[in-house]
């Protein structure tokens, strides 16, 4: 547990210490080499990501990605020169910000193997889309900022806004999908979906931070992005999450011994030739959490579970628990989303290769 925190924190305590408490003069220095420091680490992180962790996922790229892109904004507009310029710094740094939190929302739904449409992250991207479009309009229209200046504070370059009417429209942006990762996170909790006590901890933890400082910066005047600095902590925090699956990757890529005495699975490890012949690591992983969310069955569900492996069928099931059909249908879903499969034939097929019995 300790080797997961140890670099969120270690990195949260460089930043935090980069902005001292001595004179304006040091704070100004201390500005720059902060939104410098973001921006180098982001981009590390990005980096750590492509080279070290082997099965890369489409939704944590695009979340590194973002936040570097966000820090490299940032750090642009506090060296701006003009206001063009400017502009076009605060336009990089909302393209990572729109979609920052789309990525991290799909990142929870994969973890906690949720199950959604493919024309909903279409519609999002759109969506996304559209609100950058609508964040880059200064300097073009007055709908996001009636009103936008040059200015300076603690000698970085600001820009003094006065809001238009669409800009609360990116506040509910950001109120949506805060919302959603919430929901998401609470009902996996509770509904056990996510594999690890550890990766709820972490997935937690991510989201808070950038909620708590998003509700800061809403609340208090401050002339300095700490947003640069939570989407580090943030990231640092789910690289520590794909190490923690891939690990999982690595430590179930055994072979498979059924045991029909305790619902468990035994393992046995091999060499990496063995394990390149004779496991399919996809597999393998359905089997474990297969075996494993068993016991996270309500009553009902486990005796609907146990009656299928007793070969009854949908009628006979519902005369025995004198129950309708949309009931059973209701059972069903939710003993598919527990157990990782999609049908009564995957599961009779999972309990039959592992020789669980009822």
């Amino acid at each position: 547990m300790k080797k997961i925190f140890t670099t969120p924190a270690a990195c949260l305590l460089m930043l935090l210490s980069l902005t001292g408490c001595g004179p304006i003069g040091d704070k100004t220095a201390s500005l720059s080499v902060i939104y410098i420091a973001t921006t180098v680490i982001s981009f590390i992180v990005l980096l750590t990501y492509c080279c070290i962790i082997k099965k890369r996922d489409i939704w944590f790229l695009l979340l590194f990605s973002m936040v570097a892109v966000v820090n490299l904004g940032y750090l642009a507009l506090s060296v701006s020169t003009t206001l063009e310029e400017a502009l076009l710094a605060n336009r990089i740094s909302y393209l990572g910000s729109v979609f920052l939190p789309f990525s991290i929302l799909f990142i929870i739904l994969n973890v906690c193997r949720y199950k959604y449409r493919k024309w909903g992250p279409i519609l999002l991207v759109t969506v996304s889309i559209v609100m950058f479009f609508i964040a880059a309009s200064p300097g073009y229209s007055d709908i996001y900022y009636k009103e936008v200046t040059l200015g300076s504070a603690n000698g970085v370059t600001v820009l003094d806004k006065v809001y238009g009417p669409w800009h609360p429209l990116y506040l509910l942006y950001l109120v949506f999908y805060f919302g959603a990762m919430i929901i998401s996170t609470v009902c996996a909790a509770v509904k056990r979906k996510i594999p690890t006590t550890r990766q709820a901890i972490v997935l937690t933890v991510a989201v808070m931070v950038n909620i708590g400082v998003w509700l800061i910066e809403q609340l208090v005047k401050i002339d300095f992005e700490f947003l640069s600095v939570s989407y580090i902590i943030s990231e640092m925090f789910l690289l520590s999450l794909c190490f923690m699956m891939q690990d999982s990757s690595i430590s179930v890529t055994t072979e498979i011994r059924p045991v029909s005495d305790n619902n468990e699975v035994s393992v046995k490890p091999q060499s990496d030739e063995e394990l390149d012949e004779k496991v399919n690591e996809e597999f393998i992983m359905r089997c474990e959490l297969f075996s494993t969310q068993i016991k996270a069955l309500t009553p009902t569900e486990k005796t609907v579970f146990d009656l299928y492996l007793e070969g009854k069928s949908t009628k006979e099931i519902m005369k025995e628990l004198n129950i309708k059909e949309n009931t059973l249908k209701y059972h069903n879903k939710n003993i598919y989303s527990k157990l990782g499969v999609s049908s009564r034939k995957q599961l009779l097929e999972l309990a039959s290769k592992l020789k669980i019995n009822n």
